[in-house]
C-alpha cells in the first residue's frame, strides 16, 4: 500500500482533529492509507529536551517519512497568517531533502485552523505552499466542483482544507469541515495513484 504522509503541528488539538478527518479521506482510495506525524514544538530558549517519542497522538516525523510518501498533506494552526513556528522549523531544515529532490513530483496539499473566520486561513494556506512549490510538490486544493465549497458556514477553501475553532477552540470539526478534509484526503490520495500508475 501506498502511504500519504499527513503531518501537522497542532498545539490547541483543533487541526489534529483536522488531520485525522484528512487521514479518513486518503484511506478512501484502494491501495492508500494515511501515515499521520507531527513536529515537536520549538521554543526560543530550549530548557528541557523534547522526547523522542511524544507522551500521545501521533509520531514525530523522520525524514525517512517524506522519502517514503507518495503524497503529502501539511497542517498548522494560524500564526498571524503563516504557519506556526515548529512546523516552520522542520521544513526550514529539510535543505538536503530540496536538493535531493525528495518530494520532486509528488501531489501535495495544506489545510489549517483559526479562531476566527478571517484569522488568516487562506493565507497561512498560501504561506505553506511556497516551500511545497520550492520542493517540486504538485500542489493541489480543493476545486469548487465540490458543492460544499459554496454553502459552507465555516472552513474550507479551494486552497484546503480549514476548520474555525472559534474563541472557544472548539477543537470538532463542523460536518462540512469535516467532509471537506475528507475531500482533500481522497483528492491528494487519488492524484498520487494516478501519478504512480
Amino acid at each position: 500500500m501506498a502511504e500519504i504522509l499527513v503531518l501537522y503541528y497542532s498545539r490547541g488539538g483543533s487541526v489534529a482533529r483536522l488531520a485525522r478527518h484528512i487521514a479518513r479521506g486518503v484511506g478512501e482510495v484502494d491501495g492508500m492509507r494515511a501515515r499521520v506525524r507531527t513536529v515537536p514544538p520549538v521554543a526560543a530558549t530550549t530548557l528541557v529536551a523534547t522526547p523522542p517519542v511524544p507522551d500521545e497522538g501521533a509520531p514525530y516525523v523522520e525524514r525517512a517519512d517524506l522519502a517514503e510518501c507518495a503524497g503529502l498533506l501539511l497542517g498548522s494552526p494560524t500564526r498571524f497568517g503563516n504557519m506556526a513556528a515548529p512546523l516552520k522549523h522542520f521544513i526550514d531544515g529539510l535543505g538536503a531533502e530540496w536538493t535531493s529532490g525528495t518530494l520532486v513530483g509528488k501531489p501535495a496539499g495544506v489545510f489549517t485552523s483559526t479562531a476566527t473566520m478571517h484569522g488568516g486561513q487562506e493565507a497561512t494556506l498560501l504561506s505553506m505552499m511556497i516551500p511545497l512549490l520550492h520542493h517540486g510538490c504538485v500542489v493541489a486544493g480543493i476545486p469548487y466542483t465540490e458543492p460544499l465549497l459554496s454553502t459552507t458556514r465555516g472552513g474550507g477553501t479551494p486552497y484546503g482544507a480549514s476548520h474555525v475553532a472559534g474563541t472557544r477552540d472548539d477543537i470538532e470539526p463542523t460536518d462540512d469541515e469535516a467532509a471537506l478534509a475528507r475531500v482533500l484526503g481522497r483528492r491528494i490520495a487519488a492524484l498520487a495513484a494516478r501519478l504512480a500508475s
